[in-house]
């Protein structure tokens, strides 16, 4: 039995939530997100909440039932407050750099890292080794963030890489001398 499925998702004031053939479309004061109901289940907007509800107790469907109630709870969430990932450059000689939509990452490599940032995300940066990716959509933000990460991923003798704000990494003993 889904725990997660059964709970309605409330919608805040200032938020409408529309369902029609399939699809939830979620409008908010940061913007508007919409997304696909798997076909088995039904949803329905009841007293300022969304309700899911399934068909049987099958194995499947009790897994999409939770699915889909977290995917509306997000896009939800997404619209009234956003979603951010911090990130942390760490290494002599490694920083970003934002030009335009631009960011530029300086890794190491025997040239720049160039990334394209998404249309509907923002980069910030604090200094030139702290990031913070921001948008309303869940899955843009933290697959952005995992590609920058992806470019130079941290690694255990030095710690050096870029890493998500507050990951910890466990830390390797490197070689010791000959006896």
């Amino acid at each position: 039995m889904s725990r997660i499925g059964k709970q309605p998702v409330r919608i805040p004031s200032g938020v409408t939530v529309s369902i029609g053939d399939g699809q939830i479309a979620v409008k908010g004061p940061k913007g508007s997100l919409s997304g696909a109901v798997p076909a088995s289940i039904s949803a329905a907007v009841e007293d300022e909440c969304v309700v899911f509800s399934r068909p049987d107790d099958t194995k499947e469907n009790r897994a999409l039932h939770g699915l889909a109630r977290a995917l509306a709870n997000n896009m939800v969430a997404g619209v009234t407050e956003g979603f951010s990932k911090g990130l942390e450059i760490e290494g002599v000689g490694y920083r970003a750099e934002l030009k335009g939509g631009t960011l530029i990452l300086t890794l190491g490599f025997s040239h720049p890292v160039e990334m394209k940032v998404p249309e509907g995300l923002s980069v910030t940066m604090d200094g030139n080794t702290k990031l913070k990716v921001e948008g309303i959509d869940k899955q843009a933000v933290g697959q952005f963030a995992a590609d920058i990460r992806g470019h130079r991923p941290p690694e255990p003798y030095k710690g050096k890489g870029i890493r998500y704000a507050g990951e910890r990494i466990r830390r390797k003993v490197g070689k010791t001398g000959a006896v």
